[in-house]
Order: C-alpha cells, then sequence, then structure tokens
C-alpha cells in the first residue's frame, strides 16, 4: 500500500526527485486547463507486492495533460525510515506520510521492476471537476499541506484519493455497495494470506475493535476494494442527472503477479503446536519426577510478559484504532514479567505459587468463553495459552503431591 523511501533507494529514485521538482515548478507556472478535452484524470491501483506495508496494494491519482506535455502521478504514500524515532512513532500511531508527486514513467518503471499489476481507472469528469481535483492537489502538494498523520483505517493513501475526488465533484457520488457484513480483521486477513507471520503480528495487535461489521464504505481503506466500489459507482449531478465514475478501465502495467514463497514452513499455528507438544511432555515428565523444570517457565512467562507489554503499550499509548481493548491482555500482560522472580523462587523451593493458582483460573476461564469471545484470535494463540495454562497447573499439581 505504500511506497518506501529509505536510503537503499536514493540513487534508483534520485532522477525521479530531480524531474518532480522541474515537473512541479512547469505545474505552477502554466496554466492547467489549456486544453480541457485533452485532459484525462485516473485512478491507479497498484496489486500487493511482498513487504508488509504493500501488501495491500497501493493507490495514487494519474494528471494527464497531453498538450502541456505533463504526465504525473500524485502518491499520499510516501514515508521515510529514516524518520527519527520512526518505529516508535509508528507503534505509537504518530506517523507522518506525505503527499509526493513523480513523473508517470518512472512510476510505471517502478512497478514493472517489481512485477505488480497496475490498474488504471479513467475519471468520467467535466472539465471544470477535473481543473478542481487537479487545483486540489496543488494545494495539498505544498510544503506546509503535503504532510498528514496516517491513520491505517480511516486516513490513507487509499482514502485521500478518494475524498480529494469526491470533493472535487459538482454532485456526489452513490457507491453500489454490497452488505456481506465484512469486518476490518477479515480484510487484513485475506489481504496478507500466504504471509503467516505477518498476518499474525498484525492479528496480534489489534483488539476487538476490529471485529465490528464495517460500512461499505470503510471497506475503502484497502486500495483494492476502493477499485471495485469505483466501478460501479455513480455520479448524481446538482440536476439530478446521473453518470458513471468510471468511463474505463484498463491495466496499463501487466505484472506476473508476486510469487508467494513458501517461506519459513512453520507458520504460527504450527510452531504453537510444537511448543505445546514439547512443554506438555517436559511437564509431564517433570511431574512425574517431582521436578518443577522452572527453567520453562522463565522462557515461557518472559516471552508472554514482553508480548504483553507491547499489548499494554498499544492499548493504553497508541493513537492506532481497533487496538483497544485487546482481550489478549488476559493471556500476555506485563505482570507475567514483573513478577517473574517472586513466583520462580516459589518453584525452586517447592512452594505453591498463588500467582500459579490465579493464572490457571483466569487462563481456564480464557479458553471456556473463546467461542464466544467478541475478539477472534488467530489459531496459534490457542496453543499458547494452554502452554501457560499446563504449567501453572503443574506448579499445583507439584505442591499438592509434596504435601
Amino acid at each position: 500500500m505504500f511506497q518506501k523511501t529509505c536510503i537503499r533507494d536514493v540513487i534508483r529514485y534520485a532522477l525521479v526527485l530531480f524531474l518532480l521538482t522541474i515537473g512541479h515548478n512547469d505545474l505552477q507556472s502554466q496554466p492547467a486547463a489549456a486544453d480541457p478535452d485533452s485532459v484525462r484524470i485516473s485512478l491507479l491501483t497498484c496489486a500487493p507486492g511482498e513487504e508488509i506495508y504493500s501488501l495491500f496494494g497501493h493507490t495514487a491519482i494519474r494528471y494527464e495533460n497531453p498538450s502541456r506535455g505533463i504526465d504525473l502521478v500524485f502518491n499520499y504514500g510516501l514515508f521515510s525510515f529514516d524518520t527519527p524515532d520512526f518505529i516508535y512513532r509508528f507503534v505509537k500511531g504518530e506517523t507522518d506520510y506525505m503527499l509526493g508527486v513523480v513523473d508517470y514513467p518512472h512510476f510505471e518503471m517502478e512497478y514493472v521492476y517489481r512485477n505488480r499489476t497496475v490498474w488504471q481507472q479513467t475519471l468520467n469528469l467535466t472539465a471544470g471537476e477535473k481543473e478542481k481535483l487537479f487545483q486540489l492537489l496543488q494545494v495539498n502538494y505544498l510544503p506546509e499541506n503535503r504532510e498528514y498523520r496516517y491513520n491505517f483505517f480511516f486516513d490513507n493513501c487509499a482514502t485521500r484519493p478518494r475524498d480529494k475526488i469526491e470533493e472535487s465533484l459538482n454532485g456526489q457520488v452513490v457507491y453500489s455497495s454490497v452488505d456481506n457484513r465484512q469486518t476490518f480483521r477479515d480484510i487484513i486477513c485475506r489481504s496478507s494470506r500466504g504471509y503467516e507471520w505477518n498476518r499474525f503480528g498484525m492479528d496480534f495487535c489489534l483488539g476487538a475493535g476490529a471485529d465490528r461489521p464495517i460500512s461499505y464504505r470503510e471497506e475503502m481503506f484497502a486500495p483494492l476494494y476502493l477499485m471495485d466500489a469505483f466501478t460501479n459507482a455513480v455520479i448524481i449531478d446538482t440536476e439530478n442527472k446521473e453518470r458513471a465514475l468510471v468511463s474505463r478501465t484498463t491495466e496499463i502495467v501487466s505484472g506476473g503477479g508476486i510469487e508467494k514463497k513458501e517461506g519459513f514452513r512453520l507458520t504460527p499455528v504450527r510452531s504453537a503446536l510444537l511448543l505445546f507438544i514439547l512443554v506438555v511432555s517436559a511437564t509431564i515428565y517433570g511431574i512425574r519426577k517431582k521436578k518443577p523444570f522452572w527453567g520453562i517457565d522463565l522462557f515461557l512467562f518472559a516471552f508472554a510478559g514482553l508480548a504483553g507489554c507491547v499489548i499494554a503499550f498499544l492499548s493504553c499509548f497508541s493513537e492506532h484504532p481497533a487496538v483497544c481493548p485487546n482481550y489478549l491482555i488476559f493471556v500476555f500482560h506485563p505482570l507475567h514479567l514483573l513478577l517473574l522472580p517472586l513466583f520462580l523462587r516459589k518453584e525452586a523451593k517447592g512452594r505453591k505459587s498463588y500467582y500459579h493458582l490465579m493464572n490457571t483460573a483466569v487462563l481456564t476461564l480464557f479458553v471456556l468463553i473463546w467461542p464466544v469471545n467478541p475478539q477472534h484470535f488467530d489459531l496459534a494463540v490457542l496453543p499458547l495459552t494452554l502452554c501457560l495454562l499446563i504449567r501453572s497447573a503443574s506448579n499445583l499439581v507439584l505442591t499438592y503431591k509434596k504435601r
């Protein structure tokens, strides 16, 4: 969905930035619509890529003015990994994206290089609407306006072009909506199919807010859904006349598609099941030998505590939507990490841990209400939960046997 502008791309994009400067100066010095009939504005939709930020595809606006020799792409998906504290700001939801303008041949060259298909939907706009949209984009590209606070679901590289197009119309857009009761999580899971670890990470961080049914308009945060919405949309003008929003759809870059690699064979579910088998085996052996094997708990509860710190931070401090409440906090929480020395000391001395007693009760309840929980959890969470539950229960069994 997003275009990366980090150090390793500087050489490849140096020429693009140079042409951008020239093109921008040309736009400011010449009239935009010397021949309105020759101007064409299109919505570009790019197929998904392999990187996590490109799994959902990308959206841009193309402006063509042959009489002026102008062919530019307005792209709301620019960001830089070199921004100070980028990772912290991204997790906290304070990432700023910006509008960039690039010469179309170089935009096309990038997607040819990456073997990603690009579809062009020519917008069925009047001359006045084209000029207004172009002016809106120019104003938005001013240095003081081009940056915006990125919001994954509600203000991103797909919703911005849609909003600018709607703002330029002499009327309103009516979408042919389909009420299929999807959620944000449904779209994320479908878009990240084949990239299981990426999907698990996103699924882990999203809370119950991602599981509410969303409107047809909210689905348009994903570029491919926006393209589908534009296909059947109509414009109702001020005179109550109706016309199609898109006059023609063409495939301007024919990519062979991204070949999804097999990658790491241990998917999150397989990894969690393997860990579960190892933990159960070690726990049974430990109970028989009356040994606590507290080293296993050191690893498991430290990992669960660190994961809980991430969830707690997102829930309490992040501005990202749909990350709070996250009911995984009952399984993965910072107390595992903070109280780790206390209950490990009791384990080593063969004493009963009331923390394990409480944890056994909470996790048992969590597993029992799994089917009716308002939040959807990745299947890999269940074996991980059972690992923690078994280790807490084993402490109770061992101390009971000792007594």
